[in-house]
């Protein structure tokens, strides 16, 4: 009955994937083989983090002899390491665009697939206690209906059976976009954005999800009240990485 069932599921998603093909993220054009995330055009126009990169927060080096991008040697983080995915360029851009502004949830099952592939002896080797997303606030919350963080931590978290704590933290300040924002005003505008909700987090070690790492200033706010909560080792995972 077992083996029965299993042949039906099978054949139902067989042909499920026919009907309602699953979207490239970065063309929106079918891809038709289920093990595949991307289509085999776009496969040639994203760029995926590979070495060298920084050693700190995981940015594309242009250096190979270099072990620290320019701004992890500059500044310092309150993380312990990092990693992206993408390079934010090209196709990359569009897709994170409509993954966090025009509702296309359904990419973060695609993304966590790429990034299990990609990253997932990364993940392996910490071993963490739970993944957290950056939290958004309620207003905003509102605003577009979602956040794409959790949707990627919560998809992430199935693949690779990690917890996920999205009610942990709390954002209690609506900051504005940092995109408009240079890095001290960055830093400045999160100053005590975050808050942990309840002093039950007794966890060890944590990977904090997010979309885009820049300057890293969301990271270390956030970085900065879990470690006062007595998390001890922290990392972060984003689906891309600036220059």
């Amino acid at each position: 009955m077992n083996k029965l069932a299993s042949f039906f599921c099978f054949v139902w998603s067989a042909v499920l994937q026919l009907i309602f093909p699953r979207r490239c993220p970065f063309c929106d054009e079918p891809v038709l083989r289920k093990e595949e995330f991307v289509c085999a055009k776009c496969k040639g126009r994203i760029s995926v983090v590979k070495e060298p990169y920084c050693m700190k927060c995981g940015k594309k080096l242009g250096r190979s002899e270099a072990e620290y991008c320019a701004d992890c040697e500059k500044y310092p983080h309150g993380y312990d390491r990092g990693r992206s995915l993408f390079v934010y360029e090209g196709p990359v851009k569009g897709s994170v665009y409509r993954f966090k502004y025009a509702g296309r949830k359904e990419y973060a099952k695609c993304y966590a697939g790429l990034m299990e592939a990609e990253l997932g002896d990364f993940v392996r080797e910490i071993g963490p206690d739970a993944l957290v997303p950056v939290p958004l606030h309620r207003k905003r919350f509102r605003k577009r209906g979602y956040n794409q963080a959790q949707l990627l931590a919560k998809e992430i978290g199935d693949r690779m059976r990690i917890p996920v704590l999205s009610a942990s933290v709390q954002r209690v300040k609506n900051t504005v976009p940092l995109k408009t924002l240079e890095r001290a005003r960055r830093q400045n505008n999160l100053k005590k954005a975050f808050k942990i909700n309840g002093n039950d987090v007794k966890l060890n070690t944590i990977i904090i999800i997010d979309d885009i790492y820049t300057t890293g200033s969301t990271v270390d706010a956030l970085s900065e009240v879990l470690r006062c909560a007595g998390v001890k080792k922290i990392y972060f995972l984003t689906l891309a990485g600036g220059r």
